[in-house]
């Protein structure tokens, strides 16, 4: 008796499911969230609850109306407002999130067609609706522990500012555990490494993308910057903005980035690059959100290019 049955793909399944990754990435975020609470104060806490309560809800209403399946408990949305509000200063109004969340879910998830079908990072899709509509909230930010607003150690170096910024006295120890200004998310850098950690261990990310993006920026930082003014610092370059978080988690994004290990190590190439030049000759002093929003747009030429022959085909 012939026991061979033939079926469609996929024939391996994996016990990790949608709703268990984006839990275990929701997870690896909260030692940020906790230190962005700390560093910037319950005001940090609020933008933080009202970008994920408002995703939230948007993704409900417009599951609703379009009359599908209603997908809350994926956690996707969760995720989205989490790292929409991880982007934001500390400063910004309330309303602020909720319009964010509403471009991030309605428009650029769920008018593609939901989870899995948008061609954009959400989260950063929306945070970069808010900087080019509201650029004088987005671009204030709160000094650590204080309630006085500062400019980002990047934003001084882009105004020329670098004895200003020689002043501050920042040292590496400052900007790895987040004294100094910037969004609520991305200031402390060990609580993102040890998420970070966590999801590499896990299996739920790789290396190729973040370990590209990261080298990139830092060597092209140090080759083309000046040392005495900071911007020749590869370690400065690398802590001082939101690199560590788009890198490890917004550029390993399973949806807008590509297929294959190749593919995941042109994309970091290509977002490291495009950082590089926007905070060089760019308007703005960081260029992350940007980079990655680009090149989730090359994505489909990536795959095209490099996805694997299949077997017997020369």
């Amino acid at each position: 008796m012939n026991k061979l049955i033939v079926s469609t793909s996929p024939h391996i399944h994996h016990k990790e499911d949608t709703a268990s990754i984006m839990r275990q990435v929701i997870l690896a975020l909260i030692p940020a969230g906790i230190a962005g609470v700390w560093i910037f104060g319950l005001r940090a806490l609020s933008i933080i609850l009202a970008g994920v309560v408002s995703a939230v809800i948007f993704e409900w209403l417009i599951q609703k109306a379009r009359g599908v399946k209603i997908t809350v408990l994926d956690a996707s949305a969760i995720l989205t407002g989490l790292l929409l509000s991880y982007s934001l200063p500390s400063t910004v109004p309330l309303w602020l999130p909720v319009v964010g969340s509403f471009v991030a879910i309605v428009i650029v998830k769920q008018a593609f067609g939901g989870l899995g079908r948008n061609i954009f990072n959400p989260a950063l899709a929306g945070r970069a609706f808010l900087l080019a509509a509201w650029p004088s909230y987005m671009t204030v930010f709160a000094k650590p522990f204080d309630a006085i607003t500062s400019a980002t150690p990047l934003g001084l170096l882009k105004e020329g500012k670098a004895a200003e910024l020689a002043q501050l006295h920042l040292s590496y120890s400052d900007l790895f555990f987040g004294l100094r200004g910037g969004c609520i998310g991305e200031v402390c850098i060990l609580a993102l490494l040890a998420g970070a950690i966590y999801l590499l261990a896990r299996g739920i990310i790789s290396y190729h993308a973040p370990l590209a993006f990261i080298l990139t920026l830092g060597l092209f930082s140090w080759v083309f910057g000046q040392a005495r003014f900071f911007s020749g610092d590869f370690i400065f370059a690398v802590l001082s903005g939101g690199l560590i978080l788009g890198a490890f988690f917004m550029a390993t994004d399973y949806v807008t980035t590509p297929l294959t290990t190749k593919g995941h190590f042109i994309f970091g190439l290509g977002c490291g690059l495009i950082a590089f030049v926007i905070r060089k000759w760019g308007g703005y002093p960081e260029g992350v959100s940007y980079s990655i929003l680009i090149m989730n747009a090359v994505v489909p030429l990536i795959d095209r290019y490099i996805l694997p022959k299949r077997f017997g085909i020369k």
